[in-house]
């Protein structure tokens, strides 16, 4: 176990029949930590959340707190706040009895329990609506009301299963800030469920990346972004380039001397399409096949010896379809990955 950690899930597995959810995972989160699990559907990071929970039981391994296992305490002993993506509010409660619920069943004293309503009302920019019921608000505003539901009881850990997949992208992008916001100023460690690579590049100090039931990769958002270990992550983790060594020999062979070694299996090297570089060259060995305006970058699907290239620019010189160019890549952009995609096993149920 991590000295630092404050809650570990250690080499936790969970079948069903003889499907397995979760297959000998290992997951740490340290004290005030933003922990976001990442994975397509399928993968498994509901039914950890869940066994965090205990909300669903487990086969073997363990769920720790501080140190001290808590497997067999119920959901409702592990003191943990949890938000749901269905916001899960009472409909026949106003806005302050729904944040005020889990104090009131915890026997806090009126005139305390309505303090701490109006101290997560302003906290969520929502005071004004604390006598409005659940059907007379926005979706955006009615995760917010979860949310502050969540955290009134002061949970030692903060679980949010896909809170914000149900909301469109402008009001999805605001509570994102909000709730990174919040999870800051109250220092509460928190594990997050989502298959928005964006949501949680944006969100999390680490970042938990599964698939078929098991950790791929782990890391700062960065380092699963910028130097992922397989193919698979190199694909999920936003847009990327994949060329075999003999792609790589044919248009970028600077890259060639950090290639692993023979017999080290199949890899790819992963280029991102903002590390092409591109210069308009009537000699060069690419063609610009399309051309995207995207606002703030252009997005060019390039043909060339190797195949068909994603690059993105953020300058302000154009180029047109049709135009030769020439292309580069900075050796310290490559990372080469390993292709675990043809070996994986098909996903099963459960997300």
């Amino acid at each position: 176990m991590d000295p630092t950690s404050f809650l570990d899930v250690v080499s936790l597995t969970k079948r069903y029949g003889t499907f397995v959810a979760l297959d000998d995972v290992s997951v740490t989160v340290g004290e005030g930590e933003f922990v976001c699990l990442l994975g397509p559907s399928g993968c498994g990071k509901t039914t950890l959340l869940r066994v965090i929970a205990g909300l669903t039981g487990f086969d073997a391994g363990d769920v720790r707190l501080e140190g001290r296992s808590i497997a067999d305490l119920p959901a409702r002993k592990r003191g943990f706040g949890i938000v749901f993506q269905s916001y899960s509010l009472f409909p026949d409660m106003t806005v302050a009895e729904n944040i005020a619920y889990g104090l009131k069943i915890r026997n806090v004293s009126p005139e305390r329990m309505r303090a701490r309503v109006r101290e997560l009302l302003e906290m969520i920019r929502l005071p004004h609506l604390a006598d409005r019921l659940p059907w007379q608000l926005s979706g955006g505003q009615q995760q917010r009301i979860a949310l502050a539901r969540a955290i009134a009881v002061d949970p030692r850990v903060l679980l949010l299963d896909e809170p914000l997949s149900a909301l469109d992208a402008k009001v999805r992008a605001e509570l994102r800030g909000e709730i990174r916001r919040l999870q800051r100023d109250l220092g509460i460690p928190t594990l997050m469920v989502t298959h928005d690579q964006e949501e949680a590049l944006a969100l999390a100090d680490r970042i938990i990346c599964m698939n078929n039931g098991r950790v791929v990769q782990a890391g700062t958002p960065e380092e699963l972004y910028l130097r992922p270990a397989t193919r698979f992550v190199a694909e999920f983790m936003g847009t990327s380039n994949l060329l075999d060594v003999e792609q790589v020999r044919a248009l970028f062979p600077d890259l060639l001397p950090g290639s692993p070694e023979t017999g080290a299996g199949r890899r790819y090297a992963c280029i991102r399409p903002e590390h092409v570089e591109l210069r308009p060259d009537p000699g060069g060995v690419a063609t610009v096949r399309g051309v995207t305006f995207l606002g703030h970058l252009r997005r060019l699907e390039v043909e060339s010896p190797a195949g068909l290239l994603t690059v993105e620019t953020h300058g302000s010189a154009e180029v047109a379809e049709g135009s030769r160019v020439a292309l580069s890549v900075d050796p310290r952009h490559c990372t080469w990955v390993i292709d675990d995609m043809e070996a994986a096993a098909p996903g099963g149920t459960g997300a």
